[in-house]
């Protein structure tokens, strides 16, 4: 085994090691070689290639949602580090615990016009949970360091080693205990290529996480507000399938008092649930009593746990009909979304839940019987109306979503994707993902691969146009699956736009908007190895949707 002679790329696979952190994300470059040599010479590491730093994010991105685990990104110095920015972000706000490990130039050599240099001390800070920045090992490279920053040499080895530990401690203990990307930025000063045969490595203890639940008794001080609410209302945002929830929700769901509402990334399923929440405030707004009927819904009590929410209706409803509390589930943040936060549990959303439906008694109330009979009705009024309408996007998105297989891990890209999505029954079985940490369409492509690799099951992602071909990219690796399946639904441009109140004011609106195009799938499948197929009606959408998921020599694309 092999590793740098440069001590600080030594410590950084030390302490990955120590932590059990195997899976590394490369992009190439020439000063990230002391990393890329360790790495890739150490059999404990599983290192994957990915040339655009930005499909490399997002592709780490999948890997850690899917696993719960965190993964490595090394990159070089330069513009290649801020590509990484769109994924870290992603994962900041989908709280993802992503390692962006960027090697760096020396402090000496940054602003004075050599290649490839920026300011990369702190360049992620607003939406990382650490940032470390290394110090440069003195005892390589001392010629050049006496040469151009003497004043570094005043440091001996061991304190500098001492400090670069204790950065990379920090970072790791926020990823692991928070669930947040980290950046650790190291200088390296050539000649960057030397490595020693190591026997063994150095013994570094992993970090210590705290996982301990917190004390607050939800029976004595909060069950008296929750028993008295005549209409409490559940909110889930994105979440991991979690058949502990499941339970619980269930048991919550029998009480007329409770409305459990879910999104599709929810991945919580029950007849009780109402999985469409726009299915139900769209009619409202549209109605004659539209004021009586938002009060009538208006909870009292709203409990949210999850990642953030799709629905847009159900903000700007609860924005204004506020709760009289609101309480959010978990570990680490709460967002007020709603302006109307009362507490935040500071909990593991099992636990809370445990707690809540010990030795339950439901509340009389008739908020789940009136609303319960609003969405059967609709569930009535959309079956026929999809027996009317023409091919079209809804049509589609109808077929396509009732034709995956059971077991299916679903990747849905932004933005018109997964609202249609919120709008059609999911399969219960399926695992159901989508970025919407900031909701961007950027690396909708390079998560769903990454979340492949390991994935038990094929992985399909759903995809608009825009979408697909803006992380087009991330089809350039040698790491998908043949059991990989893309739905490309192709409406010419950015369809989303053509609901936008006042577009019809807006000039150059096909432009600068919707960004209408004439491109298809066919010659970037050509290239990158994937079997495509292209549809434009119901009849032959339904044929190749009976092949398309079959075993295959290769990944397949199928374009509507």
């Amino acid at each position: 085994m092999k590793c740098s002679v440069i001590p600080s790329a030594r410590l950084l696979v030390d302490h990955l090691m120590a932590n059990g952190i195997k899976d590394i994300v490369i992009s190439p470059g020439s000063r990230s070689a002391p990393l890329v040599l360790s790495f890739t010479t150490n059999p404990f590491f599983r290192c994957y290639s990915i040339v655009d730093e930005r499909c490399a994010a997002f592709f780490a991105l999948g890997m850690s949602q899917n696993q719960g685990k965190p993964v490595a990104l090394v990159c070089t110095s330069g513009s290649a580090v801020l590509n990484y920015y769109p994924g870290i972000s992603e994962a900041y706000y989908s709280t993802i615990p992503l390692i962006a490990i960027s090697a760096d130039r020396p402090p000496y050599k940054i602003d004075i016009g050599d290649g490839q240099t920026i300011r990369q001390t702190g360049v992620f800070s607003h939406h990382v949970g650490y940032a470390a920045n290394l110090k440069i090992d003195v005892s390589h490279a001392q010629n050049t360091i006496q040469a151009f920053a003497p004043e570094l040499l005043l440091a001996s080895q061991e304190t500098v080693q001492h400090y670069n530990a204790k950065e990379i401690e920090q970072a790791l203990t926020t990823a692991l205990e928070k669930s947040l990307p980290v950046h650790i930025n190291i200088p390296f000063e050539e000649p960057l290529y030397g490595v020693v045969d190591l026997e063994e490595n150095n013994k570094v203890s992993p970090v210590i996480v705290n996982n301990q639940q917190g004390t607050q008794n939800l029976l004595e001080q909060f069950m008296p507000v929750w028993k008295k609410a005549k209409r409490k209302m559940i909110l889930v945002g994105v979440n991991k399938p979690d058949k502990a929830q499941q339970h619980f929700l269930e048991i919550l769901a029998n009480d007329p008092s409770v409305l459990v509402f879910t999104e599709t990334t929810s991945n919580l399923h029950h007849p009780h649930f109402f999985p469409s929440i726009d299915s139900i405030i769209f009619p409202i707004e549209k109605s004659k009593h539209k004021e009586d009927r938002f009060q009538e819904l208006q909870p009292d009590l709203l409990l949210t746990f999850g990642g953030l929410i799709v629905s847009k209706k159900v903000k700007a409803f609860l924005r204004k009909y506020k709760p009289k509390h609101h309480w959010h589930v978990d570990k680490t943040r709460a967002t007020d979304t709603f302006f109307s936060l009362s507490h935040h549990f500071k909990l593991d959303i099992d636990y809370f839940l445990a707690q809540l439906t010990q030795d339950y008694q439901n509340t009389t109330s008739s908020y789940f019987e009136h609303w319960h009979a609003v969405k059967n009705k609709y569930e009535v009024q959309r079956n026929a109306f999809l027996e009317t309408i023409p091919f079209s996007d809804f049509l589609v998105f109808e077929k396509v979503q009732g034709s995956i297989p059971k077991n299916y891990q679903l990747h849905l890209s932004n933005s018109s994707t997964v609202r249609y999505a919120q709008l059609f029954d999911c399969e219960a079985s399926l695992s159901v993902f989508c970025n919407r940490g900031t909701s961007g369409i950027d690396g909708s492509v390079s998560t769903a691969i990454g979340a492949s690799i390991y994935h038990h099951t094929p992985t399909l992602l759903i995809t608009g146009d825009l979408s697909f071909f803006y992380d087009s990219n991330g089809l350039w690796n040698k790491y998908i699956r043949n059991d990989f399946r893309i739905v490309l639904l192709n409406n010419a441009g950015g369809g989303i736009f053509r609901i936008l109140p006042g577009k019809e004011d807006s000039d150059g609106f096909q432009t600068f908007f919707e960004t209408t195009h004439q491109m298809t799938a066919a010659k970037l499948c050509e290239q990158y190895g994937f079997e495509y197929s292209q549809v434009h009606n119901s009849a032959t959408l339904e044929v190749a949707l009976n092949s398309f998921y079959k075993k295959g020599s290769q990944p397949k694309l199928l374009e509507v």
